[in-house]
């Protein structure tokens, strides 16, 4: 079966955020102004909201206050959430940090671990300040933050290099974001290491995908790059680069736009088959935690995304956890092209492989989906059931599979 053309869109349906408020904590918190985000066909119009939020990536004010409220009152399942981060050796403010000139992600001299650790930690102990206002923690956060961005000058490697800067790239400006203002951060240092050590490999991805084939590369890859210039663009207020990544979820050639992303959609149950389905089931739910972050920084900027394309996406995330929980979903076979001479390759069945695995991606889109707007999602719901409370890097495993997601979804969406 052909794949959907990236130039063919389903009619958006999905309700605008801007003008609604959000209350988290008795506290209510206006939005900025921002651009709807119903889109029309093929629509490569301006989305940047007229004036950024802040905080307005993973964690704006409301989810943020909310969670700082209901932990200091011992509230369920706020509470069990916030046990799993401070049990968490990175969330610890004796963590000392190990910044390099150079990270190397594929090939001889493998050192990217170093970063993402630190990353974690940075963000963890940024989550302990933010929610108990603890100084030791905010320092810690703030002195990881201004070491590498004295240090780091280099992102490098084989093909993977471009996961790095990816995943990496938006992970520590959501970590930026948090310490916005945080006495002795250089903010204004932190950015010119975004702006030229991570953003030129996203955007050099995105346009060329290492010189293959333009479905050689699973969603993930897309994601994780379309993520980070989504999150420069907000830490920087760079209105060009936030729209260079809303523009790709909607009409990216590439697997991590939307209708690449979920190829096939079966409307009469409800469901939506992922691009990495006949992959396996672990960088599967990958993509559930990849584009739940995009459409959650999109979401903190007024842009609905989560139901763009007629809820295209909760559609693919309930399809995934229905599979995940044991049960049957159909499947077409999914036919790309590969290399440099994009020789065709298929896959005819989902694969088992990795199935049930536990990743902390799952909060975030049942709060979003139930909570939020009020949807009926029973498959998400069970999965976040099942993995609730999430922990963050650390608690999934030591390689870099564990460290795919921020996580700590329970402790800062539940609601």
């Amino acid at each position: 079966m052909s794949r959907t053309s990236p130039h063919q869109h389903l009619p958006s349906t999905e309700l605008s955020r801007r003008g609604l408020l959000r209350t988290a904590g008795g506290l209510t918190a206006a939005l900025a102004v921002g651009a709807s985000a119903t889109a029309l066909t093929g629509s490569t119009a301006a989305a940047a909201p007229a004036t950024f939020t802040h905080p307005g990536m993973l964690h704006a004010y409301g989810e943020l206050n909310r969670a700082k409220v209901r932990v200091a009152a011992g509230n369920e399942p706020w509470l069990s959430g916030w046990n799993r981060l401070t049990a968490n050796s990175h969330s610890a403010a004796t963590w000392t940090a190990r910044p390099q000139a150079t990270i190397i992600r594929g090939g001889t001299g493998e050192n990217y671990g170093i970063l993402y650790n630190d990353i974690h930690a940075a963000y963890q102990n940024a989550l302990r300040w933010r929610i108990a206002g603890t100084t030791a923690h905010g320092d810690k956060a703030r002195d990881i933050l201004n070491a590498w961005s004295a240090t780091l000058t280099t992102v490098t490697g084989n093909a993977d290099r471009f996961l790095a800067a990816g995943i990496y790239g938006y992970q520590f400006a959501n970590v930026a974001e948090l310490m916005r203002g945080y006495s002795g951060f250089d903010v204004d240092r932190f950015r010119t290491m975004m702006l030229n050590v991570f953003y030129p490999l996203n955007n050099q991805f995105l346009n060329n995908h290492n010189d293959a084939c333009i479905t050689n590369y699973w969603a993930n890859w897309d994601l994780c790059n379309m993520n980070s210039v989504l999150a420069i663009g907000i830490l920087c207020d760079d209105a060009a680069k936030y729209d260079q990544a809303v523009n790709y979820f909607k009409n990216g050639a590439g697997n991590g736009s939307i209708n690449h992303a979920v190829p096939f959609v079966y409307d009469s149950q409800g469901l939506a088959q992922w691009q990495e389905s006949g992959r396996d089931q672990g960088h599967t739910m990958m993509g559930m935690g990849q584009m739940g972050a995009f459409c959650e920084m999109a979401w903190s900027q007024g842009e609905d995304l989560y139901g763009y394309g007629d809820n295209r996406f909760m559609k693919a995330a309930q399809y995934v956890a229905k599979y995940n929980l044991g049960q049957d979903v159909p499947f077409t076979t999914y036919t790309w092209g590969t290399g440099q001479n994009c020789a065709q390759q298929s896959h005819t069945v989902i694969s088992a492989a990795s199935r049930g695995q536990a990743r902390p991606v799952w909060d975030l889109l049942h709060y979003h989906y139930a909570r939020r707007r009020g949807l009926s999602v029973p498959y998400i719901t069970a999965m976040a059931e099942s993995v609730r409370p999430e922990g963050g890097g650390g608690d999934y495993g030591a390689n870099s599979g564990g460290f795919d997601q921020l996580g700590f979804g329970t402790l800062l969406y539940a609601k």
